[in-house]
């Protein structure tokens, strides 16, 4: 499967990232959905992507000319639709991504937390439950039908200096797989194409097992964070916080082995890589700075909702849920 109309659909720092080095493969035919500044940063001067300053990437400065617009149905069916936008804006994507997709049509999800089609195929006996945490009225899995799907996983760090600008800081990983663990021929495609670009790209043989080890260390720092304002060290150095994000962990990792994810490691080897990464800030602390819509429901609120469907007790999930949600409602940046 070739892969030559490639559209991005959320250029923000992720999603800029990715794009800016498929546009420099040959053959690559890139458009953006985008809106606002970014709509006119992208038709005046490009997608730029900014190399590490610190080195050690391999990869130079990259300057991209696209095809961009805010109605989707300006740049047609697409080969490749990847999606990277926040949990919270999936929705108005669904509403409005129909135009892209056409029967072959591969939509990569490069997202974080649980996603919408996490139990499609996979899960022993509770495969196939629908997740109403992150898709309520099934609006996104109706758009977005399952067998468009590939999961993607990523390890990288990068940030929006300024709209269609983006600054890649560290890591360069992409880990891809279908949902039902096939090695598929248009996975395989894919993954060749993104080792084209320049990606430390892995073809996954079952692709939840890598969104629930990301999730398991995310799903408790972030929210924290969140609450507190902490960097990342100042909540491990706290024996009681870090006792509690243990807890929360502890309550993933049941849930995990339930539907066919059992994680070897301990928190406190979790805790240990997150220490090497020195201290930081969260995604999830850098939205409620800026103010924008928190993705508590797919990082916090659908491993709630697993362990309902599991019958395992999550009491200090359900209470960081509870938690880090009034204090999102408060700021005006959730809404059930």
């Amino acid at each position: 499967m070739m892969f030559r109309k490639i559209c991005i659909y959320g250029a923000g720092a992720i999603g800029g990232w990715i794009g800016a080095r498929l546009a420099q493969v040959a053959d690559v035919h890139l458009s953006v959905v985008a809106r606002g500044a970014t709509l006119s940063a992208l038709q005046s001067s490009g997608l730029r992507l900014l190399a590490n300053p610190q080195g050690g990437s391999g990869f130079a400065n990259v300057q991209a000319q696209v095809q961009t617009s805010a109605n989707p149905a300006d740049l047609g069916v697409q080969d490749l639709v990847i999606i990277a936008v926040k949990a919270p804006a999936l929705p108005d994507v669904a509403q409005h991504i129909a135009p892209l997709i056409g029967e072959h049509t591969v939509v990569l999800t490069a997202m974080n937390g649980v996603p919408w089609w996490f139990l499609h195929n996979f899960g022993g006996r509770f495969a196939n439950t629908a997740l109403s945490s992150v898709d309520p009225s099934g609006r996104i899995a109706h758009a977005i039908a399952p067998h468009h799907v590939l999961g993607c996983v990523v390890h990288a760090s990068c940030s929006v200096r300024e709209p269609a600008v983006i600054q890649h800081h560290f890591g360069n990983g992409l880990i891809l797989g279908e949902p039902s663990g096939v090695r598929s021929p248009r996975a395989e495609a894919l993954h060749a194409l993104l080792k084209d670009a320049g990606f430390d790209a892995t073809l996954s043989e079952q692709i939840q097992k890598d969104v629930w080890y990301k999730l398991w260390g995310n799903m408790s720092v972030n929210p924290v964070s969140a609450l507190t304002g902490a960097t990342t060290d100042k909540i491990l150095d706290d024996p009681l916080v870090l006792d509690f994000i243990s807890s929360v962990m502890l309550e993933a990792r049941a849930i995990g082995e339930c539907i066919g994810i059992p994680i070897a490691q301990s928190p406190q080897d979790r805790h240990a890589v997150t220490r090497k990464l020195g201290a930081f800030k969260t995604s999830m602390l850098q939205d409620v700075q800026a103010l924008r819509p928190v993705e508590l429901d797919a990082l916090v609120g659908a491993v709630c909702e697993l362990g309902r469907i599991t019958a395992v007790a999550t009491p200090f999930s359900n209470a960081l849920m509870g938690l880090a949600r009034l204090q999102a409602q408060g700021l005006g940046l959730y809404s059930a």
